[in-house]
């Protein structure tokens, strides 16, 4: 499933918009509709090593999850105490 384990983001969909034509900007007589189609818009889910409730687990997570700093990564490997 392409849903985001923190904010539940999950795909949606909207039109691919086929046009041809040059835009009146480029001297043209404006850009025309050739077709309509439905497409889907799939959230950037990456597969991250988090700390879920005390423990480490694998979790799908949006990245703007990731930037915002609402998942704690698990460090990759852990600390030796030996000094």
């Amino acid at each position: 499933m392409q849903i985001c384990a923190i904010c539940g983001k999950k795909p949606i969909t909207g039109n691919s918009i086929q046009r041809k034509g040059l835009a009146k900007k480029k001297g043209g007589i404006g850009k025309k509709v050739t077709g309509i189609s439905k497409r889907r818009f799939y959230p950037n889910l990456q597969t991250v090593k988090a700390i879920v409730n005390g423990g480490i687990k694998r979790i799908r997570v949006c990245a703007s999850c990731i930037q915002a700093g609402k998942v704690q990564k698990a460090s990759t490997r852990p600390k030796s105490n030996i000094a």
